[in-house]
C-alpha cells in the first residue's frame, strides 16, 4: 500500500511537490486517520514526511497557489531546537499552512526575543516557539550544588521569562509559545538526602506553576505544559542526543510539542471549530441500536460499557465550555429519540444535542444538514465515528471537515477525541458557555417565523433590541474571538488578538441583541478611529447567529448619527473581499457610502458625507452609549 511519504516523494522526485501542494494536507490526514497506529508511529511518519516538506521553497508554492497562508514561524531555545524542524512543518501542513521557518542563533533565545530589532523579530512571526529544556536551570549550577542553588537559579530563569514576556507585548507579533520544564532523574537522583530530593521537586513545580500563570497578565503568550506530553509519549530525553547534540527532548516529545504549537497559532488565526458531530453506535454506546435493540447497547458502568460512559463524559465537559453537539446516525429516528430521551445509562440527553440527524441518508449529507441547521460551514463541524468506511466517505466529500478516526478500541476514543484540539480557543467566554442555549433559542424563532405570515411581520414580533456600547475590560476576549471566528459578515476579514484590539488607535465597540426568546449576548463589534477629517470604520464583525434581522444596518445607522452629531464632516469604511465576506460586499454602498478608491484595488474604502442619514429598521430598539452618555433611537 502507498503511503503518505511515498506519494510525497513521487512528488518531490517528479518535480510536481509545489504544485501539488493542496494535496498534502490530505496526504498527512491520512496519517493520522490510521486507527490501528501508535502515537510514536504517526509522529515518525509525519517527522519524515515534514523532513521532505523543508526542502520545499514557499516561493514556489505561492507560484502555484498564491492564496495558500503562508506564516511566518520562529524557532528558538536555550538548546538545539533542529529536531523540531521536521515534525512543525508537517503539522503546518497538515492544516494546510504553509510555514516559512526563522531560526534564532543557538542558545541566544534571550537576545532573539528581547531585543526589539533582533533578526528573528525582523521577519515578523505570526508564532514563535521557544524551547527550554531542564539545562536551562541545570547548567546555571556549580558543582557541587544544592536546592538552594536550584532554587535561586530557578528565580532567576523566571525573571529573565517574565522579561521575555514583558518585551513580546511590547514589541512581538503574533503568539510566544513557551514549555515547562521537566525535571529530569539524573537531577533528582543526584540528591541523596530523600527529604531533600522531594524538595527540590517541589521548587522545581512551583517554578513551573509561576510559568503557567504567566499567560493571565501577557495575552499573546502560551505556555504548553510537557507533563501531559511526556505522560502520553514516553521519557522527556534522550541520553545520547542530550549530550552529543545538546538536543533538549526526544523526537517523540519534539513532535507533541509540535502539535500543541500549531494548536495556538491555529486557534489565533480563527480556524477553531464549533461542533461536535458524533456517530452513536460504538461511538457513544457499545452495541448497533437497530440489531440489538435499547436493551441490548451499554454506556454503564460495566466492563463493556465503561469506555462509553467516560467518552460521553468528556463529550459533556468540552460542551460545558460551549462545543456544540450533534448526531449522525444511521439509525431509524424514532428508537434514537426513545434512547437519548430514557435510557438509563445515558451521561447525554436530547437536550445536549443541538441537531440530532438519524436516517439512511450518506453522512456527508447529514453534515450538510447539520451545518444548514446552524448557519455555519462544514469546516466548522468536527465528525467523530468508529466506521472506516463512513470517515473516508466524509473525508472525499466534505474534505474541510476534520475527522476523529475511533477504532475498534473504545478504550482510545478520548485519547483520539482529544488528540487535534480542535476546538481549543485562546480565551472561553460567558458566551461560549451559553451557546447551545442560544441555538435552542433559535429553533423557538424558527417555530416563530413558521407561525407568522411575512418575514417583516416575523421580525416585529422578536421585539429585538441592539446595544452598542465601549467593551468593559471582562469582554475583550469576546471581542477578539468574533474577529477569529466571524468569517460571513467580517467586512475586512482582518482577525485581532486580544493585545491588538486597540492597537493603531482603534476605538472597538460591542454589540449586544437579546429578543422575546433571550439574551444572544455579545455578537457584534465595530471598530473605530476617529480624526479631525471623519471617522473611520476599520471593520465590523457580526455573528452568523443574528444575520438576517437587519441588525448591522441598524447599528451603522447608529454610527453614522453619532458621527453627525459629533460635527464630523464624513464617515470612511473599509471593505476587504474575503473568500467568505462576498454577500456582505454591498453592505455599505445599501447605506449611502460610495466608493472613495478604485473598485479593483484589493481594499475598497467607501464615504459617507453624512446629508442623508438612514434611519434605523422600525422593528429594532436600537440603545446606543458611544461615550458614557446613552442615547436611544
Amino acid at each position: 500500500m502507498t503511503t503518505a511519504l511515498d506519494a510525497l516523494r513521487t512528488l518531490h522526485r517528479t518535480g510536481r511537490l509545489a504544485a501539488a501542494y493542496p494535496d498534502v494536507a490530505p496526504l498527512l490526514t491520512a496519517v493520522t486517520d490510521a486507527a490501528d497506529r501508535t502515537e510514536e508511529q504517526t509522529a515518525d511518519e509525519l517527522a519524515r514526511c515534514g523532513s521532505l516538506l523543508t526542502r520545499l521553497s514557499p516561493d514556489d508554492v505561492l507560484a502555484h497557489h498564491p492564496h495558500t497562508p503562508v506564516p511566518a514561524v520562529a524557532v528558538t531555545g536555550h538548546s538545539a531546537t533542529a529536531q523540531l524542524t521536521d515534525p512543525l512543518t508537517a503539522e503546518l501542513a497538515r492544516h494546510g499552512l504553509l510555514g516559512r521557518l526563522v531560526t534564532g542563533d543557538h542558545g541566544a533565545y534571550l537576545r532573539d526575543l528581547t531585543d526589539e530589532h533582533s533578526e528573528l523579530r525582523a521577519h515578523r512571526p505570526e508564532l514563535t516557539i521557544c524551547v527550554l529544556g531542564p539545562e536551562a536551570v541545570l547548567e546555571q549550577l556549580a558543582t557541587p550544588w544544592s536546592v538552594d542553588d536550584a532554587e535561586q537559579a530557578c528565580a532567576r530563569l523566571l525573571e529573565q521569562l517574565r522579561a521575555v514576556a514583558d518585551a513580546h507585548t511590547a514589541h512581538g507579533t503574533g503568539a510566544l509559545v513557551l514549555n515547562t520544564l521537566p525535571l529530569p532523574r539524573a537531577a533528582t537522583h543526584q540528591i541523596i538526602d530523600q527529604r531533600q530530593r522531594a524538595l527540590l521537586g517541589a521548587v522545581w513545580r512551583e517554578f513551573n506553576a509561576r510559568l503557567l500563570r504567566l499567560p493571565g497578565d501577557h495575552p499573546a503568550l502560551a505556555v504548553v505544559d510537557l507533563d501531559p506530553l511526556i505522560a502520553a509519549t514516553g521519557p522527556a530525553t534522550d541520553a545520547r542526543l542530550a549530550l552529543y547534540t545538546r538536543s533538549a527532548f526526544s523526537a517523540a516529545l519534539f513532535a507533541a510539542l509540535a502539535r500543541e504549537a500549531v494548536h495556538v497559532l491555529r486557534a489565533r488565526r480563527g480556524m477553531t471549530k464549533k461542533c461536535l458531530v458524533l456517530d452513536l453506535d460504538h461511538t457513544l454506546w457499545d452495541g448497533v441500536l437497530s440489531e440489538d435493540g435499547p436493551d441490548g447497547i451499554t454506556c454503564g458502568p460495566t466492563p463493556r460499557g465503561e469506555p462509553y460512559a467516560a467518552f460521553q463524559r468528556v463529550v459533556r465537559q468540552l460542551a460545558a465550555q460551549g462545543v456544540l453537539l450533534a448526531v449522525s446516525s444511521k439509525n431509524d429516528p424514532g428508537p434514537v429519540r426513545d434512547v437519548l430521551a430514557h435510557h438509563p445509562e445515558m451521561t447525554l440527553r436530547a437536550e445536549d444535542f443541538v441537531s440530532v440527524q438519524a436516517g439512511w441518508d450518506p453522512k456527508d449529507t447529514a453534515l450538510r444538514t447539520i451545518a444548514g441547521h446552524l448557519g455555519i460551514a462544514t469546516d466548522a463541524l468536527v465528525f467523530a465515528d468508529d466506521s472506516p468506511a463512513e470517515r473516508a466517505l466524509v473525508r472525499h466529500r466534505l474534505p474541510d471537515t476534520p475527522v476523529v478516526p475511533l477504532g475498534t478500541e473504545p478504550a482510545w476514543h478520548v485519547t483520539r477525541l482529544l488528540a487535534d484540539g480542535w476546538f481549543d480557543t485562546p480565551h472561553v467566554t460567558d458566551e461560549d458557555r451559553g451557546r447551545a442555549a442560544q441555538y435552542r433559542g433559535a429553533d423557538a424563532r424558527a417555530r416563530l417565523r413558521g407561525a407568522t405570515g411575512s418575514h417583516e411581520e416575523y421580525l416585529r414580533e422578536l421585539g429585538i433590541v441592539v446595544s452598542i456600547a465601549p467593551p468593559r475590560p471582562h469582554e475583550l476576549p469576546r471581542l477578539s474571538q468574533l474577529s477569529l471566528r466571524t468569517n460571513q459578515f467580517n467586512l475586512t476579514g482582518e482577525r485581532l488578538p486580544p493585545e491588538r484590539l486597540r492597537t493603531g488607535g482603534r476605538r472597538p465597540l460591542t454589540v449586544r441583541v437579546s429578543d422575546r426568546y433571550g439574551d444572544s449576548g455579545l455578537v457584534g463589534a465595530i471598530f473605530t478611529r476617529r480624526a479631525q477629517d471623519g471617522l473611520t470604520i476599520d471593520n465590523m464583525l457580526l455573528s452568523c447567529r443574528v444575520l438576517a434581522r437587519d441588525i448591522e444596518h441598524g447599528c451603522l445607522a447608529a454610527v453614522l448619527a453619532h458621527a453627525r452629531d459629533l460635527g464630523l464632516p464624513a464617515v470612511r469604511a473599509r471593505y476587504r473581499a474575503t473568500r467568505g465576506n462576498g454577500r456582505a460586499s454591498g453592505f455599505y454602498p445599501s447605506l449611502g457610502f460610495v466608493p472613495d478608491t478604485p473598485g479593483d484595488s484589493a481594499e475598497t474604502l467607501f464615504r459617507h458625507d453624512l446629508k442623508d442619514i438612514p434611519a434605523p429598521p422600525g422593528h429594532l430598539t436600537v440603545r446606543a452609549d458611544f461615550e458614557g452618555d446613552a442615547d436611544e433611537s
